[in-house]
């Protein structure tokens, strides 16, 4: 016999706080994985690096920022970046300039697939995930795809990705 499944209204999970902040995917609440050491490391680095550039590249720096990806589902990147041109939502509808999401070693594929695949329909057009002991990709058209450029400029913004200089900000 299959177990049953609390539906929780969206009310409740927008007025509801988590440790860390939880997904919402159709009724259901979705724990994040915690961050452990590494994942904290990449997450403060790729931050810093875009903090940096985020007044002349039109970007607005959020980590763990709820993106509502359809109406019935909210996701929270570790990394958001925003355009600065746009108004700023307390709960992100429209889509950024690119999202980031770093591996934990508790993560499936499935998982990070479904994620990515949320990001995308919302019409995000650079979605990285980071590997944080192993390779770096890019989602695009449902699939990740290894992460072959090290640098380059970000889709709607003057913003740049340098992956060697993010590196170099890992302490």
């Amino acid at each position: 016999m299959a177990s049953a499944v609390n539906f929780v209204p969206v009310e409740v999970y927008l007025a509801s706080s988590f440790e860390p902040d939880a997904d919402y995917v159709d009724g259901e609440i979705e724990e994040r994985a915690w961050g452990e050491n590494d994942h904290s490391a990449w997450q403060d680095a790729i931050a810093a690096w875009f903090r940096q550039q985020a007044r002349e590249g039109g970007i607005r720096v959020r980590p763990e920022l709820r993106v509502q990806v359809a109406p019935t589902r909210f996701r929270v990147p570790d990394i958001t970046l925003l355009d600065r041109n746009l108004p700023q939502e307390s709960i992100v509808k429209i889509a950024p300039v690119a999202v980031f999401e770093i591996l934990s070693p508790e993560d499936t594929l499935r998982r990070v697939m479904t994620r990515c695949a949320d990001y995308e329909q919302m019409g995000i057009r650079t979605i990285l995930v980071i590997d944080p002991a192993g390779p770096k990709y890019r989602f695009l058209e449902g699939r990740l795809e290894p992460l072959e450029a090290r640098a380059f400029d970000l889709p709607g913004c003057t913003a740049r990705f340098d992956l060697d200089a993010i590196e170099k900000l890992i302490d």
